[in-house]
């Protein structure tokens, strides 16, 4: 509600001279008794005055003002977050109405992660993508351009919402990630010239391109970046794969032509929960006491390793000659937050990885649940010899620490292209209706 400031005036001269307080009198208008007037709002609101008279019969006017309502954003432990530990909460969904994001964004959301899957569920469970469907496909396009004219403008309205917050963090924060095809994860050419179409498509400055962390596609992060396109490198699972990523970002601001590093910037979408998912099935399936110890710790123990990695490979005479040019660090962003195991708890994969100069991106259930009930201490390397212990615990049980990651590599990119494929198979169906009508 808005606040009144209240102002004792003598005369209506005095009145109508308030433009000190912001004001212009309506012409016209007549005081009666007990009225109340409105004035037009310039500066400080909307004003309202009322004439009372006094027992000597003389008048008096009274003036309020009313105050613009200032709006109180309520903190949460995301706000903590980022302000104690400088953690970024991102979210990892979306869909339409993209206006929907606001209340996120009020919460401490600082930017939004999609992919496949995201939009597959999105697009085939809601009208609100027919219209804009329908007048594509009467366009004469193609179903999967039509495909990409729905996404680019989730993606746009997106980033338009977190532009303020990408201004006010000077381009750290306030980034919406888009995914490139998944049929091209192991296409190395194909990937670097479908990663400039989709950003040249979407054309904001706060939107990362997102390319899967396959052998294949590892130089196109290289290239990309090269470019000046920022980039979500996904589907990270192992260490050796995560330090090629690293050195494929450091040699493409390397290869950048010009001065000023500034304006790219990067995360590396480290998966955590399905790392425990495999590891878990195969620590069941060795039965003994000590690998049964050993569930539920495997995912935390890498990403521990990976946030060491990141701290040295972002350090050192190679790193600070392209910090001197206003290179950005390439974030480490912890992906694959929810919990797929009931029996752990609903933060496992959000409180035990909360380190500076991080990315933590939460699907609905992990970040309602963070916001309920987390805890908000830097945690990530607060005991880094166990966790190098269960890391290497674990192969010395036989679990090869490099099958788990091609396994996992693997089923993430089957998985995204069997959500983009069976969204197209849906899109053409819906076409092929709207065609016989």
């Amino acid at each position: 509600m808005a606040s009144l400031k209240s102002y004792g005036l003598s005369s209506l001269y005095a009145q109508t001279r308030g433009a000190e307080q912001g004001c212009e009198l309506i012409k016209g208008t007549q005081f009666l008794h007990g009225e109340y007037v409105n004035f037009r709002r310039s500066v400080e609101g909307k004003m309202s005055i009322r004439t009372v008279f006094t027992q000597d019969n003389r008048l008096r006017l009274q003036c309020a003002i009313l105050e613009k309502e200032t709006k109180v954003i309520k903190k949460t432990l995301l706000h903590d977050l980022y302000e104690k530990e400088n953690q970024s909460p991102w979210y990892d969904n979306l869909r339409r109405p993209v206006s929907d994001l606001k209340p996120y964004i009020e919460n401490g959301v600082r930017g939004v992660t999609s992919n496949p899957t995201i939009f597959q569920k999105a697009i085939s469970s809601s009208n609100a993508y027919d219209d804009q469907f329908r007048q594509l496909i009467s366009e004469g396009k193609d179903i999967e351009s039509a495909y990409w004219g729905l996404v680019v403008k989730d993606i746009q309205d997106a980033c338009d919402l977190f532009k303020p917050l990408f201004n006010e963090s000077n381009g750290a924060d306030g980034y919406v990630s888009v995914e490139v095809s998944p049929n091209l994860a192991h296409e190395t050419d194909e990937t670097v010239e479908a990663a400039k179409n989709l950003y040249s498509m979407v054309n904001r400055p706060n939107v990362h391109i997102k390319i899967p962390a396959t052998a294949q596609c590892v130089p196109a992060i290289k290239k990309v970046i090269s470019l000046g396109i920022n980039v979500n490198v996904t589907l990270i699972f192992s260490l050796p794969r995560y330090e090629a990523v690293i050195d494929a970002y450091l040699e493409g601001l390397e290869a950048l032509d010009h001065h000023d590093l500034s304006g790219v910037a990067s995360v590396a979408s480290f998966f955590v929960s399905r790392v425990d998912t495999l590891v878990d099935r195969k620590l069941q399936e060795i039965g003994t006491e000590e690998a049964l110890s050993l569930l539920g710790k495997a995912a935390n123990a890498q990403a521990a390793l990976a946030y060491k990695l990141y701290q040295d490979k972002f350090s050192g005479p190679r790193w600070e000659a392209l910090l001197s040019r206003g290179g950005r660090k390439q974030r480490l962003l912890w992906a694959s937050t929810s919990v797929k195991n009931p029996a752990y708890p609903d933060t496992h994969y959000v409180s035990p990885l909360i380190g500076s100069d991080t990315v933590s991106t939460m699907p609905d259930a992990a970040l309602e649940a963070f916001i309920n009930h987390g805890k908000v201490s830097r945690t990530i390397d607060a005991n880094l010899d166990e966790a190098r212990r269960i890391y290497e615990k674990i192969e010395e049980l036989g679990i090869q620490w490099a099958d788990v990651g091609s396994l996992l590599e693997m089923e993430g990119v089957d998985s995204f292209k069997k959500s983009f494929d069976d969204l197209l198979s849906a899109l053409k169906k819906k076409a092929s209706l709207i065609s016989s009508k």
